[in-house]
Order: C-alpha cells, then sequence, then structure tokens
C-alpha cells in the first residue's frame, strides 16, 4: 500500500480530484443482470493520464467492452473508492462494497474470519474457461488457472494464515534508486555494492551541492526498516523462526508472522535488551542525513527531473515518468539498496539486500459478488465477476492493460516485460523480506512508530527516548492483538526449546 500510495500522491490532478474515463457500453445498460462493480486501481484506470504525459489510458476499457460484448447480460462499472481502511470496513460489513477490490492481502489476512472475501481456491484450481476454449493443452491455465501466474512462489504465498487464498496478484511491483547518471559522473562515483560505499557516495554528492536522496518518511517507515531488519536478523533466523508455514514458504522463506514476532517480543527481542533492535534506528538515522530535508512536503518527482538530487528511491511505477519525459535532460538508471558488510555492523548478514516489492495489484472478491444468493456455491453473480479476472488474465488481454505504459511487472506468462522495467525484474528475483512490520500490528502501531520516527530523524527526540516510546508501541501493538488473535502458545514454546541449541552459538541475542 506504502508503494501504491507513492503512486498516488505523484499522480496528476484536475479540479481537486482525479480525472476518470468511463468505458463506453455496448447494449448492457440499465436493465443487465449483472451489474459488477470494480476497482481497478489507478494505474489502470481509464481516462487517466499517467503523470500527465501522453494519451489518457484505454487498455482496461476496451478488455470491458470485449467482456460485455461475451455476456451481452453484464455491465462493468470502474470505479475509483477512498484508499482507507474505514471506508472498506463499512462496506464490506455492511454488505455494499465492491464486487473486485484492490487490497493489500494482509490487510485481508486481519479480516479473513468475518467473511467479507470469497476465497478463490475452488476457482484457482480449475482451468480458466478463455484459455480451455481455445483446445491447446499446452497453455497455461488450460488445466489450472493457477499455472498462468509467472511469479508461482509470490502469487501462492499469498495464502492467508487460514490457508485460503483470497488474492489475486495481477501484477508485480519493486521498489529500486533511481539515479541521475550524468550526476555520478560529474562527481566521479558509480552505483556502489556496499552500504557504507554508498554513504560515502553520498557524502562526494552533498559536498558537490546535490541532495543526495530524495524519500519520504513513509519509505523510512516501511521499506528502510524491513530492509535494514532483514540485514541485522537473517543471520539467526534458524534459531528464532519458529513457524514454517507449508504453503507459503517457498516464497516468504523464513517470514516472521505477527505470532512469532508477539512471541519473540516475551522474550526480549525488539526491545533495549536486542542489540540488534537498537542498531536498526542508527542505520537510519545516518541514512537520513543525506536525504531531502523536508520528509512530509518534498516534490520528490520535481527534485529529481530538476536535477537538484541525484538519486530518488521509488518503484517501478516512476518509470513511466522518467520515459514519457520529452523534456528531460539527463541520462538516468536503477540499481538496488547495498547490502551491510562487517564494516557496516557487527551483526551484517553479508547477504544481498531482500526483496520488499512482490505483488503490486492484488484484487480479492468481496461478499457483495454473491449478493443474489448469499451463498458462493450457488451465486451465479459470483460465477460472472470470476469470469471477469479470468477473462482479464487471458495473456493477449492482459498485456492491454499492463502494459500499456511501463508501470508494473506482468505476473502472467507468455506476456513479455518491458524492457525499460527489466532491472525491476531483476530485483525481484531475490528472496522475500524477514517481516513486513507495518502490516503485522494495526493502524494505531504504524501512526505511532511513523510519527515518532519522524521525531527521532529530525533530531526531534535522541535514540534512548525513540526507543523506549518504541518498545511501549509495540508492547501495546502485541497485546491489543493477542487478544483479538490468541496465539498457540504450546506450539511456539515447544518450537523455541528445539531450537535452543541453534540458539547457543548465535552472539548479541537478548538474555534468555
Amino acid at each position: 500500500m506504502i508503494v501504491a500510495g507513492s503512486a498516488w500522491l505523484l499522480w496528476p490532478r484536475a479540479g481537486g480530484e482525479f480525472v476518470t474515463g468511463m468505458p463506453a457500453h455496448r447494449d448492457n445498460g440499465a436493465e443487465a443482470r449483472f451489474v459488477i462493480k470494480f476497482v481497478p486501481g489507478q494505474q489502470y484506470m481509464p481516462g487517466t493520464t499517467p503523470y500527465g504525459l501522453g494519451e489518457p489510458l484505454t487498455g482496461m476499457a476496451e478488455v470491458v467492452r470485449d467482456f460485455e460484448a461475451r455476456f451481452p447480460d453484464t455491465r462493468v462499472e470502474l470505479i475509483t473508492v477512498p484508499a482507507v481502511r474505514e471506508y472498506l470496513v463499512t462496506q464490506l460489513s455492511s454488505g455494499n462494497a465492491p464486487d473486485i477490490l484492490m487490497v493489500n492481502v494482509e490487510d485481508v489476512w486481519v479480516d479473513m474470519q468475518k467473511g467479507w472475501y470469497v476465497p478463490l481456491d475452488p476457482y484457482l484450481e480449475a482451468p480458466n474457461p478463455f484459455v480451455r476454449e481455445q483446445g491447446d493443452p499446452s497453455l497455461p491455465g488450460y488445466d489450472q488457472w493457477w499455472d498462468m501466474f509467472k511469479y508461482q512462489a509470490v502469487s501462492r504465498g499469498k495464502a492467508a494464515p487460514d490457508n485460503l487464498n483470497y488474492c489475486i496478484s495481477f501484477d508485480m511491483v519493486e521498489t529500486g534508486i533511481f539515479y541521475n547518471k550524468d550526476i555520478f559522473r560529474e562527481v566521479g562515483i558509480e552505483p556502489p555494492a556496499t552500504w557504507d560505499d554508498w554513504l560515502a557516495s553520498m557524502a562526494k554528492l552533498k559536498a558537490a551541492g546535490y541532495i543526495p536522496l530524495l524519500m519520504n518518511r513513509d519509505s523510512f517507515n516501511d521499506w528502510t526498516v524491513d530492509l535494514v531488519f532483514d540485514q541485522l536478523y537473517y543471520d539467526i533466523l534458524p534459531g528464532i523462526d519458529l513457524v514454517q508455514d507449508p504453503v507459503r514458504e517457498a516464497y516468504l522463506e523464513g517470514y516472521l508472522d505477527w505470532d512469532e514476532l508477539c512471541f519473540l517480543f516475551e522474550r526480549g527481542y525488539f526491545t533495549e535488551k536486542d542489540p540488534r533492535y537498537t542498531e536498526l534506528w542508527t542505520h537510519l538515522y545516518d541514512l537520513r542525513q543525506y536525504c531531502n530535508q523536508n520528509l512530509m512536503g518534498t516534490d520528490l518527482a520535481r527534485e529529481f527531473v530538476t536535477q537538484k538530487a541525484a538519486m530518488l528511491w521509488m518503484s517501478t511505477q516512476f518509470t513511466y515518468r522518467l520515459t514519457g519525459d520529452r523534456h528531460l535532460a539527463f541520462d538516468w538508471g536503477v540499481f538496488y539498496v547495498p547490502r551491510f558488510t562487517a564494516a557496516t555492523s557487527r551483526f551484517a548478514s553479508n547477504t544481498d539486500m531482500c526483496v520488499i516489492g512482490g505483488a503490486g495489484t492484488q484484487y480479492e472478491v468481496s461478499n457483495s459478488a454473491c449478493s443474489d444468493t448469499g451463498d458462493p456455491a450457488t451465486s451465479e453473480r459470483l460465477k460472472r465477476v470470476i469470469a471477469l479476472l479470468q477473462f482479464l488474465m487471458v495473456p493477449e488481454n492482459y498485456a492491454r492493460v499492463v502494459n500499456e505504459y511501463p508501470s508494473m511487472l506482468p505476473n502472467v506468462l507468455g506476456v513479455p516485460v518491458l524492457p525499460v522495467v527489466q532491472p525491476f525484474a531483476d530485483i525481484l528475483e531475490r528472496r522475500y523480506t524477514t517481516t513486513k512490520w507495518v502490516y503485522t500490528f494495526d493502524l494505531k502501531f504504524n501512526d505511532i512508530q511513523a510519527r515518532m520516527l519522524e521525531l527521532y530523524l529530525n533530531d526531534g527526540i535522541g535514540h534512548e527516548e525513540f526507543m523506549r516510546l518504541q518498545v511501549d508501541n509495540v508492547r501495546t501493538a502485541t497485546r491489543n492483538l493477542v487478544s483479538r488473535k490468541p496465539i498457540d502458545m504450546s506450539r511456539l514454546e515447544a518450537r523455541w526449546k528445539e531450537l535452543a541449541p541453534l540458539r547457543a552459538g548465535m552472539e548479541g541475542l537478548p538474555h534468555e
């Protein structure tokens, strides 16, 4: 959601609102048997002009018109909705949500027990009918819809803790460091191989009068926290990763879920007793010294394209802002955040930085899709909603949407990656992050961490005071979470004892 929010903030507005366009329906008028409300996401909304460059988007409208032609009793309405949880809770709890929503799947997991979302496993495990009708058994999707997904581990790794899938990982997204090659040549630096090289290069850029790196508060609070956390904790995962989910493990490879984090916190991890956790925030502070002064109000895109800054940490979606700008006066490239070494930290894993991207646009089917019968097993309306998603993922339809302009990475086999976003596809081949803090707890935890982190990074409070506040925040968040979703403590405790011999040889662990 942070990645999507970054693109949202950079999108052009007209009259204070986003300009949107609806597909021209054929004869599927007000008397249509099925009216499907679909939230495609701003990056695919027909009529919008990404970053104010080029022609308005048409791809999704074209595919929708073709779908309506196949099903004359159906009309599809493409809509935008507020990207806030309050809206989702209100609409989903009342049964009035759009039929197809775009929600980060970790937020879906929080509500999976409420019956708001439709499990998609029966459809994913069955053939895609639009592929099957082509009559070629070698085509992905002929036997199972699942087989069409290019990033299998990512897509299947989005199964919820109940081992059901509520999410279609429609496309992929990753972050990277966009850099001005002309400025790098002027200063005499290259894309760095290590974290310390990166800081040294930024010192040179700052001395030369440039803003070394453009970031905002949310990038620090989300991406940077997760990357640095992974670098410091990766080596001790064998001793603290207590649960390996059989469905998601192929993708997550050691991911620490909410119950594990709560359990570990009670044993001194993520507190003042945990030297890795206290050190984490000092690396963020060091990086902040080379960033834009205002982490909340700076126009990051403008500062980069006007060459006031040498680097910008942004997602795949920013690619089109650069490729579509005919007045751009410099050469640019992309590299990924470099790894820690022993020179950076005694806890450095000395492994490449992990992936913090993955599934980009994530579609879920709400309980509104079953409004005709209230039962997924008997709902004809639900079948038509699923058919729309299946139709969208036929390669020739999918390419018209995802590859209409360079923004997201395709997640359907047979759809090429546009050359300009290939560097992000290469980054996405790395292993996934150890955990995602802003998706683990609640909105209150995220808000407090973001506000306290901003104070700390801007010298409003010192490291000791920040740690006290942060540990209190984690303590409150874990207690709130456990009160809502009790932990199987006996299971975790048993595994904890089994791993004790591994931890015995590890450095810098909280006292057990």
